[in-house]
């Protein structure tokens, strides 16, 4: 979506889930007895309150903020058949490996994420298109009654759908991946003809290196890294380009992010997969100077960068000025068409859970919506 007259703002995708519709999705995942219109009611009204907002405070490109799932990779196990809750190890980031005080530190505070772990114990198969129609529906809806630029929806990358949910079915974890994509294209086909725009999240291309593959070499990580992106263009083969776009994360939590890997060793990989528009962590205080990797970088003449200037885990408001400092430093990179504006991941990756209290989520979207404006003026 190249921009022609000023910067366009949107978000990662997450927004926080109201008190009313976090409980009954908590009590539908753990499987006990909701009233299931009464929950699709709500889904429905959050997201209609959800796009209601984002267009008051100035969104141009909005989401449905993920209003009916638990979580942005285990929501699958409700429409995807092969998927058992088991126990599992789950791998913890090597930063807070490193440092355990910290990390203990979060367990007592209960700031961490809590979920429960769908393993794949089965052949994966999408049985179940209801939920998914559904949520076309609400925001098609949402949007019908707005005045925006346009709409995503999230869907995540089979690389992080195969981090949260381990196999235990398929031989290998390259013909698990390759069914998670097969099955996962569904889901990418269906939000594209839809006529949304198509969200990939993808933090196994970042994340991954210090949380899955924490033990691997940088090199053995990055052919990992290449087959995951190899799986994803696959799946996405069906869908043009300009109607995608992807998330590149490091992990929407606050801590050290000691062991993020540099967007110097990934940057050639990451640009390699399909989508045309790359939203990426530039805020938060590890990955702030990210914008010279990226400079460094061969970047494709149809990419088009959507630095993250505003930070997700923190209740500082970012300065309008600040946000516009940071998106002009991705225009001098790539030219002020091919810039948009978002924040560094989702307010609401899991349900419930977040460090930004939502007032100050809609505070700091208002004010990455002023610092378009203020760049915007810059350019043009």
């Amino acid at each position: 979506m190249p921009q022609t007259d000023r910067i366009l703002t949107t978000h990662v995708g997450s927004l926080p889930r109201p008190e009313q519709l976090l409980d009954l999705l908590n009590a539908d995942d753990r499987g006990e007895d909701v009233d299931q219109q009464l929950l699709a009611d709500t889904v429905r009204d959050a997201v209609r309150d959800q796009v209601r907002q984002q267009a008051e405070v100035g969104i141009d490109v909005v989401s449905d903020g993920e209003m009916s799932k638990i979580g942005y990779a285990t929501y699958l196990r409700h429409r995807i058949s092969g998927f058992e809750i088991g126990d599992a190890p789950r791998a913890t980031p090597a930063d807070l490996d490193k440092y355990p005080e910290y990390r203990d530190r979060l367990h007592a505070s209960g700031d961490t994420v809590a979920y429960l772990r769908p393993i794949c114990r089965a052949e994966l198969a999408y049985v179940d298109r209801g939920p998914l129609q559904t949520d076309l529906e609400n925001l098609a809806a949402a949007l019908g009654e707005v005045q925006v630029t346009g709409g995503f929806m999230n869907a995540p990358s089979p690389g992080i759908v195969a981090l949260f949910q381990p196999n235990e079915f398929y031989p290998d974890e390259d013909s698990y991946l390759t069914a998670i994509a097969e099955t996962m294209k569904t889901e990418y086909d269906a939000i594209v003809a839809a006529g949304f725009a198509l969200q990939i999240d993808a933090p196994d291309l970042g994340m991954g290196r210090h949380n899955k593959f924490k033990d691997l070499s940088d090199a053995d990580f990055l052919k990992r890294a290449e087959v995951q992106v190899e799986v994803l263009n696959h799946a996405l083969r069906d869908v043009p380009a300009d109607q995608v776009r992807m998330h590149l994360c490091w992990g929407n939590y606050e801590g050290p992010h000691t062991f993020d890997v540099e967007v110097e060793k990934i940057a050639d990989v990451v640009l390699s997969a399909k989508p045309s528009t790359l939203l990426c962590e530039a805020a938060n205080p590890r990955h702030g100077h990210d914008w010279a990797g990226w400079a460094a970088a061969k970047i494709p003449d149809d990419k088009i960068f959507c630095p993250g200037v505003i930070d997700t885990t923190t209740n500082f408001v970012e300065h309008p000025g600040l946000v516009a400092e940071r998106i002009l430093r991705y225009a001098d990179i790539v030219g002020r068409e091919r810039v948009m504006a978002g924040t560094d991941c989702g307010f609401g990756t899991f349900a419930g859970w977040g460090g930004v209290v939502p007032e100050l989520a809609w505070e700091k979207m208002r004010s990455l919506v002023r610092g378009a404006e203020i760049a915007t003026e810059k350019l043009w």
